[in-house]
């Protein structure tokens, strides 16, 4: 299906001129060689392109990339080979950099033998084409010998950046660029098809993609810019041990894909990995997706809402867009009047392709299809189940596996087999995987508070994402949800009702050292004495949150009672000793039963949320009262 539905997208970018003509590759060009007609290098010049990059502080930067010049396809064979207008420095200029120093020799002789290769196989393919351009070119290659150019000057001044870049040549004085020379393209693509025909010839089967009966490829060409592979690329087809062979099939003719299809799949892949809105990092996995549609803003509404991608989409866009579609959700609309405007069909295909390179394969870690209307229906009912606050808040993919990481870890990446559960929970609106629940719990209850490495045990995406499992769980459980967006003082769930108490009774003690603080300055201020001895509290170095939270959220049976017997002492001390007696009466009487002995996994969970939100109500307070003060004033 995969290959099927990359080969019919192939189908709509060629149709808008988007892939590259049969034959030809893109490749990453640095320097721009200038060369005399008589061979000689008449300058080396940067030929990068500058892209300017906004960091996330609101600076911009400026950056330096290869541009991308379009050559004759390159080679993908191992070991020694030569393409047709060769860009690779070893083999131009057969010199390796070493030590601050151009040689001619090392361990291997590689320069050497590649210099030679290159030589044989360019001077033979430009036998006979007499331009300006190419006649420089065949002069470079007759007369550069390596040994003599060790100190070249042009060179030298490249230094170390020289190994790992591309080069192009020009003949100075013009603009006539080697790669784009017409006689020598011409000369490339009657080479390409005559060996195509050769190399067609070979094997003869029905292609499992098209059902035609069709060349098969042999080998299957390679991809590029996914994460963690190789420089050179990675196959996603590929047989190599005898185990895998069938028939007496030998490598990917075990497939039975033809080389047009190959092709197709191919140029497809590398075209989506090389794209700003196709492709995103999700951890280790590199994220592929595209809409069978000529129209690309499916794919940046979709690079934006799940990726916080912000290149083609701006972050108000963003919340505005997340906001329309949530109460389209709520509504059973499928389609904002942002997609209408963009004449959006609700009823294209999306696809979304999660690939991981191994060694020098690819592995599919997940492959998703449905109608572009469907997925945007849940991704807008995944982030409605995220939201802790009235104002909308779009978290990301990449928000998500943050928090499911410890900040103490060296390791900073989560198991891909979750990652692909819980975005298919996202596309599909299935059930989150219960593991996402428990690593999530886990870490509120474990992780601490620490202002200067800026980690919190709690934070408005761990809330969003226990809220958001608990919801959905009951929801396609035909149940009724118990978990609203802000503070629920109707919610008479126990571990709710827990988890209230304790944010009351840790603010009840922040407050009490507060009003102990300013006692304690207050008569420092009045008495100068410095003999006499502190009556009243220093300022908190630790809470109840540090000490009991955990144990709290798992057994509130075992640790409420020493808590209220802690907050006698509190309420002495405090501001508003009325105000916090008032609310701990009002959830006390609200738990009918007691305090739970145990609390399970999910009720743990709703422990975490009453905690979060009540919390949350006293900042709104306080903003709240300040409000009221300065309409006052």
């Amino acid at each position: 299906m995969l290959i099927q539905a990359l080969n019919d997208y192939y189908d709509i970018l060629s149709g808008q001129g988007k892939l590259l003509p049969d034959g030809f590759s893109n490749v990453d060009i640095h320097y721009l060689v200038y060369l005399n007609p008589d061979g000689t290098i008449d300058g080396i010049i940067d030929w990068q392109e500058t892209e300017e990059i906004k960091s996330k502080n609101g600076k911009v930067k400026e950056i330096k990339k290869a541009r991308k010049e379009v050559m004759p396809q390159r080679t993908e064979k191992p070991g020694i080979d030569s393409n047709f207008i060769e860009h690779r420095p070893l083999y131009l200029f057969g010199l390796n950099y070493q030590d601050g120093e151009f040689k001619t020799t090392d361990s291997t002789n590689k320069a050497e033998k590649s210099h030679k290769i290159f030589k044989d196989v360019n001077l033979e393919f430009i036998e006979g084409i007499d331009t300006p351009v190419v006649n420089a070119y065949r002069n470079f290659i007759q007369n550069w010998e390596p040994g003599n150019e060790t100190g070249n000057v042009y060179l030298s001044g490249i230094g170390k950046k020289y190994g790992t870049s591309g080069y192009a040549f020009c003949l100075s004085g013009t603009v006539d660029l080697l790669h784009k020379d017409k006689e020598l393209n011409e000369r490339w693509l009657s080479r390409f098809s005559s060996n195509k025909e050769v190399t067609d010839g070979a094997v003869i089967a029905q292609c499992a993609v098209t059902g035609e009966n069709m060349p098969i490829a042999r080998v299957h060409s390679k991809i590029k810019g996914i994460f963690g592979a190789t420089a050179m690329g990675s196959v996603l087809v590929s047989f190599k041990h005898s185990s895998e062979e069938s028939y007496g099939n030998k490598q990917s003719y075990n497939s039975n894909i033809s080389e047009k299809a190959m092709e197709k799949y191919t140029k497809v892949l590398n075209y989506i990995s090389s794209s700003k809105n196709q492709k995103s990092q999700l951890d280790d996995i590199t994220v592929f997706y595209w809409a069978m549609s000529r129209n690309e803003k499916c794919n940046d509404i979709m690079s934006a809402l799940l990726f916080d991608n912000r290149d083609t989409i701006g972050i108000d866009e963003i919340e505005g867009m997340m906001k329309s579609l949530i109460q389209d959700a709520r509504e059973g609309n499928i389609l904002s009047g942002r997609m209408k405007e963009e004449d959006i069909d609700p009823d294209v295909n999306f696809y979304i392709l999660g690939i991981k390179p191994n060694v020098s394969r690819i592995a599919m870690k997940f492959f998703y299809r449905r109608r572009f209307g469907e997925i945007l229906l849940n991704i807008a009912r995944h982030q409605d189940d995220l939201q802790v606050s009235e104002k909308v808040h779009t978290i990301s993919m990449w928000q998500i596996k943050k928090e499911l990481v410890s900040p103490k870890s060296n390791i900073d990446t989560v198991d891909p087999a979750l990652m692909a559960k819980i975005f298919e929970a996202v596309i599909y609106g299935t059930r989150y995987p219960r593991f996402l629940l428990a690593t999530v719990v886990r870490r509120v209850k474990t992780d601490t508070d620490d202002e200067k490495k800026k980690n919190v045990k709690l934070n408005r995406v761990r809330a969003g994402i226990i809220k958001a499992y608990i919801n959905r769980e009951a929801r396609l459980s035909n149940k009724k949800e118990e978990l609203s967006v802000a503070l629920d003082k109707e919610n008479k769930t126990p571990a709710y009702l827990c988890g209230r108490l304790f944010a009351v009774l840790e603010d009840l003690q922040q407050d009490s050292a507060r009003k102990s603080k300013e006692s304690r300055e207050s008569e420092e201020k009045e008495v100068q004495d410095e003999s006499k001895p502190n009556v009243y509290e220093k300022p908190l170095n630790r809470t109840i949150k540090d000490a009991y939270f955990s144990s709290a959220a798992s057994k509130p049976a075992t640790i409420f009672p020493k808590l209220l017997k802690l907050a006698q002492n509190h309420l002495r001390k405090s501001n508003r000793p009325g105000f916090y007696n008032k609310l701990v009466q009002e959830i006390i009487d609200n738990l009918e039963g007691g305090f739970p002995d145990i609390l399970s996994l999910v009720e743990q969970g709703k422990f975490i949320i009453g905690y979060y939100q009540q919390y949350q109500s006293f900042f709104l307070y306080i903003d709240n009262k300040k409000d009221k003060d300065k309409e006052d004033n």
